[in-house]
């Protein structure tokens, strides 16, 4: 029960974090493209009160997903984390005072509900705490390659699609950034020398930047409708592919491959439905603004 508790709490602070660093973002106008206006523009942002609460929950959310993983395993705790999904509904209809439309609310559950099946049957077995220099050279090109593609693409599009785009970018990185921290971790029995003087951990502190400014860019880009779902799902199969590159965390399906297929299924029933959905392209979650100035007034 105690690792249930902890990680829907845990999965609560990660959906408050992202809505009230969107809220932060959708306050702020966006003053143009160009690498200057968005520097300027994420200047603006982290100092209001909404983006610091957001970081806090984020900080919160680490800790208690850690005290879950350490009461509990993996299996169990990953699925429950994608609550955050529609615990992102819940905090927003609160921040925003708006209600998503009833087909963003079912899009959601079937993508939470796809992402827990499909976690809980292929839940790997546990591999080995480190990593060898070549495993990581190809599986960090790769991921790399990932996402400058992610951006790329992102760049060349509006709207929805580009924040959604640029969350699953977000995730990727993410994801890399918890392998990397796993690597580090598993260096710290071998002493402090084993840890402070090599690469891993500060590669950790890089990769957790990219990410960082990359969700803000999804933030910034559109919806939560439109990102979310990317960051969490995207985060939570990049992580299980690369348990298995990277620390050899095997695989099994066996009569376990049915359930793994209905959670494909239902993620991808979510996915054609959030696509569809009034609220992916509209103004939920989106700062009402005064006509004529960019300032924010209070959402009916």
């Amino acid at each position: 029960m105690l690792v249930v508790v902890l990680a829907l709490l845990a999965a609560l602070s990660n959906a408050a974090a992202s809505v009230l660093q969107r809220r932060a973002a959708a306050d702020e106008p966006e003053g143009g493209a160009g690498v200057r206006q968005a520097v300027r523009w994420l200047g603006k942002v982290l100092r209001r009160p909404y983006w610091v609460a957001g970081a806090g929950m984020l900080a919160l959310s680490t800790v208690l997903q850690a005290a879950a993983l350490g009461v509990g395993s993996l299996a169990l705790v990953q699925p429950l984390m994608a609550a955050e999904l529609l615990f992102t509904l819940v905090v927003g209809s609160v921040v925003f005072h708006r209600r998503p439309d009833p087909r963003t609310w079912l899009a959601f559950a079937a993508l939470a509900a796809g992402l827990a099946v499909f976690l809980i049957s292929v839940a790997p077995a546990a591999g080995r705490s480190t990593a060898s220099a070549g495993r990581w050279l190809v599986t960090a090109g790769a991921v790399l390659g990932a996402v400058v593609a992610l951006v790329v693409t992102a760049r060349a599009v509006r709207g929805a699609p580009r924040a959604g785009l640029l969350g699953l970018a977000s995730a990727v990185s993410f994801s890399l950034t918890a392998a990397l921290l796993k690597e580090v971790t598993g260096r710290i029995p071998d002493g402090a020398g084993a840890v402070l003087g090599t690469w891993p951990v500060y590669a950790t502190a890089v990769a957790g930047a990219v990410a960082f400014l990359l969700l803000q860019s999804a933030f910034r880009a559109g919806t939560l409708a439109a990102s979310q779902p990317a960051l969490t799902l995207g985060d939570a199969l990049t992580s299980v592919a690369l348990g298995w590159a990277l620390f050899g965390e095997q695989i099994t399906l066996g009569v376990r491959v049915v359930p793994a297929v209905l959670g494909v299924a239902l993620m991808g029933a979510g996915t054609v439905g959030l696509a569809r959905a009034p609220s992916v392209s509209g103004s939920w979650d989106a700062a009402s603004r005064s006509p004529g100035t960019d300032s924010p007034r209070s959402v009916p």
